[in-house]
């Protein structure tokens, strides 16, 4: 299902998006996070992109750009959605910050799972922990990186649904 609001469309990726979606990632990663370091090529990123994380997921979205001109149609963040429950990925272009995408991408994959939502976060990223904590997350344990390729300590975080 398509959703547009404020000149962003948001609708569920296809195989086609993954040049776009993974200039996001690799994009956001490094402006985000520069101290994380590159473990992987571009083009094994975009191998893993396509081959992995759009047809094993769960369901991804794409923000794209509505109606702006030389824009339209460009894909701002993206968001994935891992097993019933995790939040895999939400990543949006730098220049895509504080305009309320990831928000918007945040409740796709909440109206998607039926409970709590669980992600995990690197423990350096203050701007991700703060909008999550925003968004009524809850840190639920600290790990020290050894569960991720990066070896980054990262925080698990969860929220859940007031019934």
């Amino acid at each position: 299902m398509t959703s547009e609001h404020q000149g962003v469309r948001l609708r569920p990726a296809t195989a086609g998006d993954a040049e776009a979606v993974t200039r996001v990632f690799l994009d956001s990663r490094a402006a985000a996070m520069p101290w994380l370091p590159r473990i992987h090529s571009d083009a094994d990123t975009l191998a893993w992109i396509t081959h992995v994380v759009l047809p094993t997921s769960t369901a991804v979205w794409v923000a794209e750009a509505a109606g702006e001109a030389g824009e339209s149609g460009a894909v701002l963040g993206f968001a994935a959605l891992a097993g019933r429950d995790e939040l895999d990925h939400l990543y949006l272009r730098p220049d895509a910050l504080r305009r309320g995408i990831g928000s918007r991408l945040l409740a796709e994959v909440r109206g998607a799972v039926d409970g709590p939502v669980h992600l995990y976060v690197f423990q350096r990223n203050a701007a991700a922990r703060a909008f999550y904590e925003r968004h009524g997350f809850s840190a639920v344990a600290f790990d020290d990186g050894s569960r991720n390729e990066e070896n980054e300590p990262d925080v698990l975080y969860r929220w859940t649904p007031r019934r």
